[in-house]
């Protein structure tokens, strides 16, 4: 195997060159536009809720639909990345998922409306394949940052949708629309984002840096020795909770951020929208550097060491929550916020860190489970949101109390030092047969 067709060592995020990069800049473009469109309705939620006459118990509904209808396509996108290829699995993905984007506009009532919310919430998908393709392209000793970076900078779609989406919405209104028609107007925009990048994934991705699936026979294989025996592995249902109290938490409140601020400190849509937004901007940096360091954790303490990490993470966002929902003032709560977030974001880089490690040779399938359990998490906190007789701040509460329950769980998980060595400085061939 030459060294242009071997995984990349190294990360270098200002380089285009050669297949590896090229895939790794055009997934998480994908990955961004998908958030993009998943979150796009959330900051102009206030003006949807007046037009459509929404209950809070509706608006919990949406929230919990959003986010269950993604459970199952990322099980099944896990699967699909392992039999098909992330690059047929992606372009698929973004040509079907850019349907109900654009087509959400058509719906006049709150039904139609939630039937469009959970079609649209299939594209949130796109992380998985995100992770899985990233993961095909870098070695071990840079994988989880490589991960965490591209996961990051995917994810920051969802912040960049609160601050952007509302700004689409102004401009459509004062071109001359009603407040009714701007909404459904401004989705038009992901809808049409989802499209160019699904051509910029044919164009410039491979499955792996040796080429397609098809071109080198991995897809039979792959299909022989899919082994789902690997469900009985408790480490891989540990990350699943992990993922369902970070980025479980994440999708919930880039769904609820803008109605809390509007209900909460009297902020119009626009400001909600921006401070909704700088939560979802920390995936710049945030979600990467808890895969750096959980590369480097790794490096010196093996898998355990990850482990430990990923506990820590969470512990501290646990706490940081509860001081947001307490918070009694607009300025100390967007310092909670921003506190919480970076544990967060942490977090959500720290459990991908691990999961490459778990099972190499079904390595869709685990990151489809640990996904999938990220928005089983946002589906259970939505039936919070959704109660009439819990207040957003209890919700918030009851959410931080879980995720420091949740490490506790993963801090006596046993992340074995062995599953880690061969990670650290080894360059093994990718599996492709």
């Amino acid at each position: 195997m030459s060294a242009t067709t071997k995984p990349l060592t190294q990360l270098n995020i200002f380089s285009l060159k050669g297949v590896q990069m090229k895939t790794f800049h055009t997934t998480w473009l994908m990955f961004f536009v998908c958030f993009f469109g998943w979150f796009g309705l959330a900051p102009l939620m206030p003006t949807i809720r007046e037009e459509l006459h929404l209950t809070k118990s509706q608006i919990g509904n949406l929230v919990i639909v959003s986010v269950s209808s993604t459970i199952v396509a990322r099980l099944l996108i896990g699967r699909l990345c392992d039999t098909w290829g992330p690059r047929k699995t992606a372009i698929r993905l973004l040509l079907i998922g850019s349907l109900p984007v654009f087509f959400v506009g058509l719906a006049k009532d709150y039904t139609t409306f939630l039937l469009f919310r959970a079609a649209i919430g299939l594209i949130g998908a796109s992380f998985v394949v995100t992770q899985f393709h990233t993961s095909m392209m870098f070695a071990k000793n840079i994988k989880g940052t490589a991960n965490a970076v591209a996961g990051g900078w995917g994810n920051l779609g969802g912040g960049v949708t609160n601050m952007v989406m509302p700004l689409i919405f102004a401009a459509i209104v004062a071109a001359g629309f009603t407040k009714g028609e701007a909404w459904r107007y401004a989705m038009i925009v992901p809808g049409a984002m989802m499209l160019i990048v699904a051509f910029l994934y044919y164009k410039f991705t491979k499955d792996t840096p040796i080429g397609n699936y098809d071109e080198i026979g991995r897809t039979k294989a792959t299909r022989e020795k899919t082994d789902y025996s690997i469900l009985a592995d408790w480490r891989i249902w540990a990350l699943m909770f992990a993922y369902a109290m970070c980025f479980g938490m994440e999708i919930t409140f880039d769904n609820v951020a803008s109605l809390h601020f509007v209900d909460t400190f009297k902020l119009s849509q626009s400001s909600a929208g921006f401070w909704a937004g700088v939560f979802g901007f920390m995936n710049l940096f945030a979600r990467a550097l808890g895969g750096v360091v959980s590369d480097k954790v790794g490096s010196k303490h093996g898998m355990k060491g990850k482990g430990f990490l990923l506990a820590a993470m969470l512990l501290l966002e646990g706490v940081g929550i509860i001081l947001f929902a307490n918070a009694g003032s607009f300025g100390l709560a967007i310092v909670c916020m921003l506190s919480f977030a970076l544990f967060l974001k942490m977090a959500n880089g720290a459990t991908y860190g691990i999961v490459p490690f778990i099972n190499e040779k079904n390595v869709g399938l685990v990151s489809g489970i640990v996904g999938a359990g990220g928005n089983l998490g946002g589906m259970l906190f939505g039936f919070l949101f959704k109660s009439k007789s819990i207040t957003y701040v209890d919700a918030f509460t009851y959410i931080g109390i879980t995720v420091m329950v949740v490490s506790a769980v993963v801090f006596v998980t046993k992340f074995k030092k062995s599953e880690a060595t061969e990670f650290v400085l080894e360059e093994k061939e990718m599996a492709v047969a």
